[in-house]
C-alpha cells in the first residue's frame, strides 16, 4: 500500500510539472540588425520563456514586443524602450532612413505601442523613449524589481555595443512567423 501511495504521489508530481519557467532578462540592449533580432525572438517565442525588460531595450531590440506574446512580457521600473526609424548605410557611408524597413518594423508592434509611437510623430531618425508609468500602462509590471535586477540567466540578451549603437539596421530582414 505504501509503495502504491508513493508511486501515485510521484506520478501526480510529474504530471503537475509544467513547462520550464525560465526567464530571459533584457537590459542594456541597444539593438542591431533587424533580421538578427527577428531570428532571436522567433526562437524565444517557441521556447515559451517569459521576458523581463529591466533596462534599455532600444532599436531592433523592441521587436520583442511583437514577437513574444503580451502575457509573457513584464517590465521593471528600470525598463526603457527606444524607438526610431530603420536605416541603411548610404553610398557615402552615412545612415539613410529605409522607409520600407521602417514600415515593416512598425507593423511588428502591437496596436497600443503603434498608437503611442504615432502620437509622438511616428518612427523618425530621432529616438523616442517609452518608460515609467506610460510603459507600465501598456505592459504588466514585473514584481520583485530588485530580484529581477540581480537575476542573470544564460539567455540574457545583453549585447555588446555595436559600431552604430541605438540604430535598427534594415539589412537581413524577414517577416515574423504568423501567430
Amino acid at each position: 500500500m505504501r509503495l502504491a501511495t508513493g508511486l501515485l504521489a510521484a506520478v501526480l508530481l510529474l504530471v503537475g510539472m509544467g513547462p520550464s519557467h525560465a526567464v530571459v532578462r533584457i537590459a542594456d540592449d541597444r539593438g542591431g540588425r533587424i533580421g538578427t533580432y527577428v531570428d532571436k525572438y522567433q526562437g524565444l517565442r517557441s521556447s515559451g520563456e517569459a521576458v523581463i525588460i529591466d533596462g534599455l531595450c532600444a532599436s531592433a531590440c523592441t521587436i520583442v514586443l511583437g514577437a513574444i506574446p503580451h502575457d509573457r512580457i513584464c517590465v521593471t521600473s528600470h525598463a526603457t524602450l527606444g524607438f526610431h526609424a530603420a536605416w541603411d548605410f548610404g553610398a557615402n557611408g552615412r545612415a539613410i532612413t529605409n522607409p520600407e524597413a521602417t514600415q515593416m518594423l512598425y507593423s511588428m508592434y502591437p496596436s497600443p505601442v503603434k498608437r503611442w509611437i504615432a502620437a509622438r510623430g511616428g518612427l523618425t531618425p530621432h529616438m523616442i523613449f517609452l518608460r515609467g508609468k506610460e510603459l507600465q500602462a501598456l505592459y504588466k509590471p514585473c514584481y520583485l524589481d530588485a530580484q529581477a535586477s540581480a537575476t542573470k540567466t544564460p539567455m540574457d540578451t545583453q549585447t555588446p555595443p555595436v559600431k552604430t549603437p541605438g540604430h535598427a539596421q534594415a539589412s537581413a530582414t524577414k517577416p515574423l512567423a504568423p501567430r
